[in-house]
């Protein structure tokens, strides 16, 4: 058994569509998604269609809230609330209802899934450093939980030392210990590299492996300026920011 995380789709479908084909090149038999399916990107409709079909367990980001409801964007960049209004009038609202209705944290097998944190999950706030990380590994009952929402792919370890975080490529889950981690935005990364980011996590071999993968984001840019969302997002995936 082995799932492909996704995370942070962020309506980009080059991005997923490169990432999909990846993971079954790894020969991925599951998949789970860590919220933010929609928002920032071009293909809101075509990306929630493809999750959708995929029938994967799925928890609610923030952008997956406000898209799917008419909530005031007050506290949202300039940027971000423009494509959440734009999104809004992409998506049916059977799509607006199926995003609603999504638990904020799920227990898959034997590890949970959110998009930001598990002490609050409904209040979107950031895991950048070890004091947050040890606020949701307080709420965490699995010994390993992956999140998403900074975009940036990194990994806090709880032993008898204490937490460990940092960047990572492979992890190799050990008994009696607990691991809370971020598996990077397919849609748009934010360390620098462009490459598509996702995790896959083979269970019988209690193995972790991040994966970066080439995409056409030159097409998504086009794709951001011909519907007329700002300049900034076409502009960011070229840099991974």
């Amino acid at each position: 058994m082995k799932y492909a995380i996704l995370g942070d789709i962020h309506s980009n479908l080059e991005a997923l569509q490169a990432v999909l084909a990846h993971a079954n090149e790894q020969k991925c038999t599951h998949y789970v998604s860590l919220g933010d399916i929609v928002g920032y990107g071009p293909n809101p409709k075509e990306c929630l269609d493809i999750v959708r079909k995929l029938d994967c367990p799925v928890v609610m980001g923030n952008h997956d809230e406000y898209c799917g409801s008419v909530l005031d964007l007050t506290g949202f960049n300039p940027m971000a609330s423009e494509a959440i209004k734009w999104t809004r009038d992409q998506l049916s609202e059977e799509d607006r209802e199926w995003l609603r209705n999504l638990k904020y944290s799920r227990v898959v097998e034997s590890f949970t899934i959110v998009h930001a944190t598990l002490d609050l999950p409904e209040k979107w706030a950031y895991v950048f450093d070890k004091l947050a990380a040890a606020a949701s590994m307080n709420y965490q009952r699995t010994p390993v939980c992956f999140n998403g929402h900074t975009h940036v792919p990194v990994a806090f370890i709880r032993s008898a030392m204490g937490i460990q975080g940092g960047m990572y490529t492979k992890i190799k889950i050990e008994i009696g210990k607990k691991y809370f981690i971020n598996g990077g935005s397919i849609g748009q990364p934010r360390d620098r590299n462009p490459a598509a980011a996702y995790v896959t996590y083979d269970l019988p071999n209690n193995q972790i492996e991040l994966h970066r993968v080439e995409y056409d984001f030159r097409a998504t840019q086009q794709k951001i300026r011909d519907a007329g969302l700002p300049q900034s997002l076409a502009d960011r995936l070229e840099y991974g920011k």
